[in-house]
């Protein structure tokens, strides 16, 4: 694909031609279904923090503790089809979801939550 672009500087009047590769959406359409299944997953654990406070004792006593193994198994007892990097600090959690397409990191989806 060409593509011309005119530019217009000091009075003069500039054409460039650029050559670029034809596109092709596939990988971008992937990443964007793969995607969807990030917000599912992050919606089930919006779902039981919101629905269980013995769930949501449970992550933030362990987060007090500093206790990062737990944490992460908790959030994982979700039901999680993607991982999950959860960190945590006095002033909330924080949550990546990501996923991949054809073994490539494609998506990445950040939740933060204040306690």
């Amino acid at each position: 694909m060409s593509v011309i672009r005119n530019y217009q500087q000091f009075g003069f009047s500039v054409n460039t031609i650029r050559e670029y590769p034809d596109v092709d959406s596939t990988k971008f359409s992937e990443s964007a279904t793969t995607f969807r299944g990030l917000m599912k997953d992050a919606s089930k654990v919006l779902d039981r923090l919101a629905d269980s406070k013995a769930f949501a004792h449970d992550v933030m006593s362990a987060a007090q503790l500093s206790n990062t193994i737990k944490v992460e198994q908790l959030i994982e007892s979700t039901g999680l089809n993607s991982k999950v990097t959860p960190t945590f600090n006095p002033d909330g959690l924080t949550m990546v979801f990501h996923d991949q397409v054809e073994e490539t990191d494609c998506c990445k989806l950040t939740m933060t939550l204040r306690w």
